[in-house]
């Protein structure tokens, strides 16, 4: 990075925060700081949705996972598009006849005040930890890549983040995020058109995708019913669906977003703008990651993309193995490229499908140097995280984009951290004010008050993520971790709504119980997958919770002679 990056990140990150609060200065009372007065267009929603979801581990992560494991990452989204229209036809009716602040008000007047607050924990539990791992997970590896100090660089986020949204509340979240997500469509699209400018000339577009799809990055669609595999088409119909249904219509950072709407109708515009689009812009961000595979034919890649972490490892390598693997490295590249180049001069069929096999070959020989590589680095030095692909495009941007595109890039990663990390810090701030503090208030506040306390709130939580970022170095996998977390407690909570809107005979009793026994039962299944037990994608932990809380209402409502719950 130079001085002309610097200058690019920073205006771009202080005009956002700026305009945020500039905007959203004044709040008469708690209706406006945690709903915006209704003020909210359905474009504003949309985009404040997909910021919200879309952390900068997407930005990070996503081109990495492609490079490493192709497009298949795709259908972790293909439910999406079916929960938005469930959601929008059943969810946010009930959410707007009965004026709620948050999804689980509507969980009392439907059951009791005890399975409200215990459906409102598990989201605070749940999003109040990811909240944390939103701000460190991007933290470690700018931290890593570019050497800045990870503590700086978490206060840099989390302060940022906590200016404009105590400040201005949902508002200023909405406000702010559509600008972010304006970045990060910009960046994104710079960021292909220099992957594509960095493949030689004598390949096309097309070319590139077939030699993509000759390593398998180009299998989207996998259609095996097979529950240990992550990402198949099944589950992401099933497993993706109730991930989704639950996200969007239950976890109160999404369904913030779209309450603070005009109307029922720009709410549900801005839904369906998420819907068409989100999948798309994944893909997009997929094949951005394939493309700078490609790129990666022709240039040569590091044998390990954590280079920081290569070098120092290569400082107690006593024996020379991880020259002695660069050199190999090396050897295999030039012979991939020496038949790449072939391939590209030769008409004959024949010989084609030959230097294709042939190249499939050095690939898999050179897949198996980056993994002996990474046994050694393992072996050599056992605290460094061995799974290098979240720096992938980080590494592709800082060695190859022009200055002043870097700095773009990087306000891409800041804005994404930035828009999930306000989304969350608003909606747990919410959370905490309407279903904790108000309703066991012993004296009425003042409307001023009332936001006073929502800021302080607001500024409670966002010390706290700050401080879950500081201890994050004690977990692992922490780039999982985000969609693991949600996968733990959704199920859970969207069963609890399912039966809430169309089981009407099931009462408090039976679905507080049955939502502690579901809950339960995912927290095993996890401990046992993680034990190696058994084998399953987590995935499949959000359809597992919500057919249990289904069943064990079903089974406890039959022993229940329980007075009729209150509609």
């Amino acid at each position: 990075m130079n001085y002309l990056d610097w200058i690019v990140l920073s205006l771009t990150l202080l005009t956002i925060v700026s305009y945020g609060v500039y905007k959203t200065r004044v709040n008469k009372n708690v209706s406006g700081y945690l709903k915006g007065d209704n003020s909210l267009s359905w474009p504003t929603i949309g985009l404040s949705i997909m910021a919200t979801q879309a952390s900068a581990i997407t930005f990070l992560s996503t081109p990495g996972q492609a490079f490493e494991s192709g497009m298949g990452f795709v259908q972790f989204y293909f439910g999406l598009p079916i929960a938005m229209i469930l959601v929008s036809a059943f969810f946010l009716p009930r959410y707007y006849k009965l004026n709620v602040f948050t999804a689980y008000e509507y969980l009392e007047n439907r059951f009791d005040g005890k399975t409200r607050l215990f459906t409102a924990s598990l989201f605070l539990i749940s999003r109040g930890l990811a909240a944390g791992i939103t701000i460190y997970a991007p933290a470690i590896i700018l931290h890593t890549i570019l050497g800045w100090s990870l503590n700086q660089m978490i206060l840099l986020v989390g302060v940022l983040v906590i200016v404009y949204t105590v400040s201005g509340g949902t508002k200023a979240v909405s406000l702010t995020q559509k600008w972010q997500m304006g970045v990060i469509f910009v960046g994104m699209a710079l960021a292909f058109i220099y992957v594509l400018r960095g493949i030689p000339d004598g390949i096309s577009f097309l070319e590139s995708i077939e030699i993509a799809g000759w390593s398998g990055k180009m299998n989207v669609i996998n259609t095996e019913f097979n529950v240990k595999e992550k990402y198949t088409l099944w589950s992401g119909l099933t497993g993706g669906l109730f991930l989704a249904l639950s996200y969007f219509g239950t976890d109160q950072s999404q369904v913030q977003r779209y309450l603070g709407g005009k109307s029922l109708k720009e709410s549900r515009l801005g839904l369906m703008f998420n819907g068409m689009l989100k999948v798309p812009m994944q893909f997009f961000i997929l094949l951005v990651g394939v493309m700078v595979f490609v790129f990666y034919q022709f240039t040569k890649p590091p044998v390990f993309f954590n280079e920081p972490a290569l070098e120092y490892v290569k400082t107690i390598d006593e024996k020379g193995e991880l020259v002695n693997l660069e050199k190999q490295h090396q050897q295999v590249f030039n012979e991939k490229l020496a038949t790449l180049n072939a391939y590209s001069t030769v008409n004959d069929a024949e010989v084609k499908e030959k230097l294709k096999i042939q190249y499939q070959g050095l690939d898999e020989a050179q897949n198996e140097i980056r993994k002996k590589t990474k046994q050694t680095i393992s072996s050599l030095a056992p605290e460094i995280e061995t799974k290098d692909s979240d720096y992938v495009f980080l590494t592709f941007v800082l060695d190859n984009l022009p200055h002043g595109i870097i700095g773009i890039l990087l306000a891409v990663i800041f804005s994404a951290a930035m828009s999930s990390t306000a989304g969350e810090l608003n909606a747990l701030a919410s959370t905490t004010m309407v279903d904790f503090v108000q309703k066991f208030k012993w004296v009425k506040p003042s409307a001023k008050e009332e936001v006073f306390a929502s800021k302080a709130i607001t500024l409670a939580w966002g010390v706290a993520a700050i401080g879950v970022a500081f201890v994050a170095d004690l977990f692992e996998n922490l780039i999982q971790l985000v969609n693991l977390l949600g996968s733990l407690f959704y199920g859970t909570i969207l069963g609890i709504f399912l039966v809430a809107f169309f089981i009407k005979f099931i009462r408090s009793k039976a679905i507080f119980w049955s939502a502690i026994l579901a809950e339960s039962t995912v927290l095993v299944i996890h401990l046992l997958v993680v034990k190696e037990y058994i084998e399953i994608g987590y995935l499949w932990y959000n359809a597992i919770g919500c057919v249990a809380v289904i069943t064990f209402a079903f089974l406890l409502q039959t022993f229940n002679n329980e007075p009729k719950a209150q509609r």
